[in-house]
């Protein structure tokens, strides 16, 4: 992705964010949800550098609340240039992504561009306001999961689909399939954080937990075990190490992590099903391959 900055620091920095792409399924499944219609890829290139610039924004910024030392293996840039230079970092590829979306010049994206910042930016808070709150609900976290997920990899495949000239149903077929499959890539996110290989996915089993989130693993647990589980004390701060090993072997060993995984298949195969309405062609077998991913990665 060329961005340019006519500023030799601040070229640097965004080199240093952008050498290491993450897994891109956001520009992609824009390009893919393009090809429906008769006006084809042109505006959606634009809108798919935005997805990523915004994607890539809302990461910089997450790192800088979560005091986060290391992003895809590579040192963020708080941990580099301190907090107030990670923010403004991140504020300068915000904007970079209105640009990009206002060079489609559909007034149509651009409204829907920035209700997904708005989106964002709440679930975040959401996230962030329940922090070591262990009375969050599972509709409270699906919320939220919409917000802070889902909700740009909608836009992704929406706009997509506005641009290319498609009508209202593919429309909304396009934007189904993008909402489900965020929802997916979130439920499979917090699977890999109690079961994942460290290694694997960049960050300490359960990590998670230690910074005070519950994700649907642990939400289970409590409805399941409401009066004896051990994360109110992990949030209390009470023998934390030993509080979240015991955290993971009890969702591990019970049927937690079976019903995890098929709430995720659930969000993946409702995905699927959204491309009914669409013609078999070679973007509609991606797209369904990419819903079947979401749930199979282990990273």
């Amino acid at each position: 992705m060329a961005i340019g900055a006519d500023y030799a620091i601040l070229a640097d920095m965004l080199d240093h964010v952008l050498d290491t792409p993450g897994k891109v399924i956001r520009p992609a499944v824009t390009m893919l949800a393009s090809q429906f219609g008769p006006e084809g890829q042109g505006n959606a290139l634009y809108m798919a550098r935005a997805v990523e610039l915004l994607h890539i924004a809302t990461l910089i910024h997450d790192d800088t609340v979560d005091r986060s030392a290391l992003r895809r293996g590579k040192a963020t840039i708080h941990s580099l240039w301190g907090e107030k230079v990670a923010v403004l970092v991140g504020d300068y590829v915000f904007a970079l992504s209105a640009t990009c979306v206002c060079d489609t010049n559909n007034v149509r994206v651009i409204r829907r561009f920035a209700e997904t910042i708005m989106e964002l930016s709440s679930g975040e808070l959401m996230e962030y306001m329940a922090s070591r709150d262990w009375t969050v609900t599972r509709e409270q976290y699906l919320e939220r999961t919409y917000r802070k997920t889902a909700s740009l990899f909608r836009t992704a495949t929406e706009s997509g689909a506005v641009l290319s000239g498609v009508g209202e149903d593919v429309v909304k077929a396009l934007s189904d399939y993008g909402y489900n499959l965020g929802m997916a890539f979130q439920v499979m996110d917090d699977i890999l954080d109690i079961e994942g290989d460290a290694d694997e996915v960049g960050k300490p089993v359960g990590s998670d937990l230690l910074q005070g989130t519950l994700t649907l693993p642990s939400i289970l647990l409590i409805e399941r075990q409401p009066e004896n589980n051990p994360i109110q004390a992990l949030f209390d701060g009470v023998d934390p190490d030993i509080n979240l090993e015991r955290t993971v072997s009890l969702i591990r060993d019970s049927s937690i992590m079976q019903d995890s995984y098929a709430l995720a298949g659930e969000f993946a195969e409702k995905a699927i099903r959204a491309l009914d309405v669409l013609p078999d062609n070679e973007a509609r077998r991606c797209m369904a391959g990419l819903a079947h991913y979401a749930v199979q990665r282990r990273v």
